[in-house]
Formats: structure tokens, sequence, C-alpha cells
């Protein structure tokens, strides 16, 4: 019998999970966990609720997200968001404004956090685009850390390839918070994790799954850099690949950067006194909150989008109407542009695309944000204020 069906043999209560040992290496001591692709048994009922609450937001948002026309439009901003709060838990300072704007225009000491941001938002999509042809998998997120690194930071720490020394949590490994496992037990740990994303015969509800998966992927640390925000991502990548959601659209970065403390508190306490349960209930709240803001910001913007058509729109004549319209939609997917850009968008002269910005400005749609007379920038702020606000805000 090999080792793999020997482990498919095992079934842990949640209750009685052992999170792993610590392993004397040459002066410091790293963290082994144990494998994960087993049997589980979930007996605890605040976890049933809290799994049965989660569940049914995560269908409410799929349901309401199919009933949006034009949807796609909507989804780069949640995209943006992620790749923004994601980076934040990091440690960088780029707002979503920032995303969209020229590399000249931004400060040149925030240059570097910017790139993070963009990389994140390419690897989103991406990794989502390649679930097409490869399903999630080791070599689907060695291809997505690739993007994530490139031209950054970490672009010297073996951007794609597990690696192949050890790393730490803290300012050295001597005084580190957390040392993952020796860099040997990645790849066994990574085919471990890997066979558990994929193994259907376990009859894990999905969200613990992922959950459990989650805490894994950021206990190996498998890469020398970007695990926090790859372990995030893979969060919406399994939704994106076992078709949870038909558009993706729930992104937990947001309430990990507002709980930041917690999310890391709870993480390390698994590793330190098993407390996988404090972990689920923490991640299962979160999917629920999330779930639930994502709604409130799809109703909102349709607010908005049916204020605009009735209050806005039907100020342009009917020659300048279909202009209007297209630079509407654009604004949606993208909410901030130049009157160059606006004028390649819509294949208009300069003169007619200023025209049309000017006006959008007087009917309050954008506003200009740089006080220049020429080079001017805008913004669809109150839809920026959308992804930026909190459920049940009024707008």
């Amino acid at each position: 019998m090999s080792e793999s069906d020997r482990d498919l043999e095992i079934t842990v209560d949640i209750k009685d999970y052992q999170a792993g040992k610590l392993i004397q290496q040459y002066q410091y001591k790293s963290f082994e966990p144990e494998a994960i692709n087993h049997l589980w048994q979930i007996s605890d009922g605040e976890i049933q609720s809290l799994l049965s609450d989660a569940d049914r937001a995560v269908g409410e948002l799929n349901a309401f997200s199919q009933l949006i026309p034009d949807v796609h439009f909507f989804i780069q901003m949640h995209i943006v968001k992620e790749a923004t709060q994601s980076s934040r838990i990091e440690g960088t300072q780029t707002n979503i404004e920032e995303v969209f704007l020229d590399e000249s225009d931004i400060d040149p000491e925030k240059r570097d956090d910017r790139a993070e941001v963009l990389n994140y938002v390419e690897a989103i999509n991406a990794a989502i685009a390649r679930l097409e042809t490869l399903p999630l998998s080791n070599r689907l997120l060695r291809e997505t850390h690739k993007i994530l690194m490139q031209g950054v930071r970490g672009e010297t720490k073996l951007p794609g390839e597990f690696r192949s020394s050890q790393n730490w949590i803290g300012t050295s490994l001597k005084n580190a918070i957390f040392i993952p496992p020796h860099q040997e037990g990645v790849p066994d740990l990574m085919s471990d994790l890997e066979s558990f994303l994929h193994n259907q015969s376990l009859h894990i509800p999905h969200l613990i799954k992922i959950a459990i998966a989650h805490y894994q992927f950021e206990t190996i640390h498998p890469f020398l850099d970007g695990n926090g925000r790859l372990g995030r991502l893979m969060i919406a990548l399994y939704l994106a690949n076992y078709d949870l959601l038909d558009k993706p659209a729930l992104y937990l970065s947001d309430y990990f950067e507002r709980n930041k403390t917690e999310y890391v508190d709870r993480l390390m306490a698994v590793r330190e006194s098993n407390q996988l349960k404090e972990w689920l209930v923490f991640f299962l709240y979160g999917v629920k909150d999330t779930a639930e803001n994502s709604i409130q910001v799809f109703k909102n913007i349709l607010i908005l989008k049916e204020r605009l058509e009735r209050e806005v729109l039907p100020h342009f004549s009917t020659r300048r109407q279909n202009n209007a319209q297209k630079l509407m939609q654009f604004l949606y997917e993208i909410p901030f542009i130049s009157i160059n850009v606006a004028g390649k968008k819509l294949g208009i002269k300069h003169n007619t695309a200023t025209a049309l910005v000017n006006d959008f400005v007087k009917y309050g749609v954008l506003s200009e944000t740089t006080g220049r007379k020429r080079n001017r920038l805008f913004w669809f702020t109150s839809y920026i204020m959308i992804f930026s606000n909190r459920k049940g805000e009024e707008k």
C-alpha cells in the first residue's frame, strides 16, 4: 500500500487536528506541517452553521451576478480592488486610483508598490483565463507566481520556481516569527496539497477545503517571495476552477486587510496550538461578509447606472448618444480617462472628445483631479467610491 493510500485511510476530526511539529535544523527549528490529503470529519455545530450561511451568501452572489447586464465591465474593478488590498497586506500603499494612472503621474517612491499591484492584476486575469486549459495545480501556481514577480522587488527570488533554500517570516532567521518547512520537504508537501485540491473522494465542502488549503499553502511558504499574495489569489482560482461562481466576483483580501492582525494571528494559532476550528470560523465568516458586500456593490452599481441613464444620458442628442453610451461603458471597466484616451477609444476627433468629456464633468459623471489646463485627468468618482465603501453605507 502506498503512502498516499494510507493517508486516505486516515480520518481527522477538525477538533482533533494536529498541525505538525518543529524539526531541528542547523541552528534553528523549522515547522513541518502534517499532510492534508486525507478524510476529514466536521462535527462542530458552529462550523456547520457558518458553512451554511457562507454557502447561501455565495449562491446569492452567483445568482445576482448573472442577472446584471454587461457584468464583465464591473468585474475588472473587483480584480483591481483585490490586487490593491492583497498587496496592502504585504505593506504596499497603492490605492485603487493609482492603479489606473500612468507611471509618470505616480510619486517615484510609490512606483515599485504600484508595479506589484499591476502584476497582481495581470496574474489574476492570466490565471483565470488559463483555467480554461489547465486546472488549478502546482503548474498553474508556478506560472502565476512568475507573472506576480516579474520586474518587481522579488524578481531575483526564483520567480515561478519552488524555493531551494530556507525562508522565514520576520526580520531574520534567528529572530523569525515563523520558519516554514525545510526546502527539501516543499515538493512533497505541495504534491500533497495539489492532491488534496483535486481529491473528489474526500467529500469535503468546497469552502472548508479551500480554507484548509489556504492555511497549508501559507504554512508551506513554497516560494521565496510572494507567498501571501499567491495564497490569497489561490482562493479566487479555486472558486473559479470548481465553478462556484459564474463570474469571478468574490475576493477575500479586503476582509483580510481590514482584519489583518486577526488574519495573521489565526494562521499562527493553527501552527502553534492546532486551532484549526478558529481559523475556519474566521474564514467562513469572511466568505459570508465578502459575498454580502459584493452583492451590495452590485446593487449600488445598478442604482448608479439607472440614475445616470435616467438623468444624464438623455441630455445628449441622438447624434451624440452613441458616443456617450460607449464612454459610459468604458468608464465602468476603467473609471479614469483623459481626453486623448477618450478620443482614441471612441475613434473621434480631439475637439469632439473634449466636448463629450466636458459634458460628463458638467453633469457630474466625471471629476477633473489635476487642476491643470493641459493633460487633464478625469475620474468616475461616484463609481470608485462604491468599491471603497462598506456594505450598507449610503452612496
